[in-house]
């Protein structure tokens, strides 16, 4: 192999834009090659961890947070570099890693093995850094698009599932919620606990101050409506001014001291807005799921005793009865 000089060399200067790389697996079983490529990428800024063997690299390879760019030995004990593709392409992953194969061997039916067993470069000793060096950047530059197509993907699915203006679960989604908990307490024979809250008056809210602190007063009322419940349970934009909760594992006077714990959660600070503050109250139905079949069941039930609580006055929550 070639070793060429280190000097020259500043850190960052591996990826593109200057940001460092981290993350590199290299598997190799000769200590001085291995020593070799560590400094090189250490020096280039990466984040380096080594492998003597395939079966310390397969080990390693098992972590929560795997290395996310690969530099394999095709020739190791145990399990070699080509098995090793093999097993990395077999293994479902959330991101891609990509692997550079480095081998002694040339033969075009060689590059062809390897590119087949799962390889997306080959690089063939001996070989100079500078040619590592580019090779590797064509891999941080497939692994950031990457990056961006999971972002992408992950915002529209955010959008897809939250209310733009509160950030919470939207109809559609906290519906599906609902559902789902439904059926695991079904199969669970658990309790499951439902409210529908409404903001009384929130018209009067629109048509006194405009929308713009109408708006104010849902993103304040949903924030508060979430810090009110707990962490696994699961709150969403039912309508205009209506919000669904889900409550797993709560029966009748669970969801009675949660449907509480929420109204006094709005109801016990004005809402700040620009110029002035405004009281704001709910009116909260409940209901604990119990033979409804359907998130539509379950809805209807705490509607019903929304309706109620509205009746008697407002700034109440009754709990639905079944009569």
């Amino acid at each position: 192999m070639r070793v060429g000089p280190l000097s020259g060399m500043c850190p960052g200067e591996f990826t593109p834009g200057g940001n460092p790389c981290d993350g590199v697996l290299v598997a190799e079983d000769d200590p001085i090659f291995r020593k070799v490529l560590q400094t090189w990428l250490e020096r280039w800024g990466c984040k380096v961890t080594v492998a003597e063997d395939g079966e310390q690299a397969w080990q390693l390879l098992q972590s929560e947070t795997p290395c996310s760019l690969l530099m394999l030995d095709w020739m190791m004990p145990g399990i070699d570099g080509l098995e090793l593709c093999r097993r990395v392409r077999a293994t479902p992953r959330n991101r891609y890693q990509y692997i550079l194969l480095v081998t002694s061997r040339d033969a075009k039916k060689d590059v062809i093995s390897g590119l087949e067993a799962g390889a997306d470069d080959y690089l063939t000793k001996p070989f100079d850094m500078n040619e590592l060096r580019a090779r590797l950047r064509v891999g941080k530059r497939i692994l950031a698009l990457q990056e961006e197509l999971i972002a992408a993907r992950e915002g529209l699915r955010f959008q897809a599932t939250h209310d733009g203006l509160t950030g919470i679960w939207n109809g559609t989604a906290v519906l599906e919620i609902l559902q789902h908990e439904i059926d695991r307490a079904a199969r669970s024979q658990g309790a499951l606990g439902v409210l529908l809250l409404d903001i009384d008056r929130f018209k009067n809210i629109n048509d006194t101050y405009g929308h713009l602190v109408g708006d104010v007063v849902l993103r304040e009322v949903a924030q508060r409506v979430a810090g009110a419940v707990r962490s696994y349970d699961s709150v969403g934009r039912y309508g205009g001014e209506e919000f669904l909760i889900v409550l797993p594992g709560c029966g009748e006077s669970d969801v009675r001291e949660s449907a509480e714990r929420v109204r006094l959660a709005v109801c016990g600070t004005p809402v700040a807005t620009t110029g002035t503050q405004i009281q704001v109250t709910i009116s909260v139905g409940a209901t604990v799921v119990g033979d409804a079949t359907s998130a539509h069941d379950a809805v209807c039930s705490a509607d019903t005793a929304m309706y109620s609580a509205k009746r008697a006055g407002r700034n109440r929550s009754e709990v639905f009865s079944g009569q």
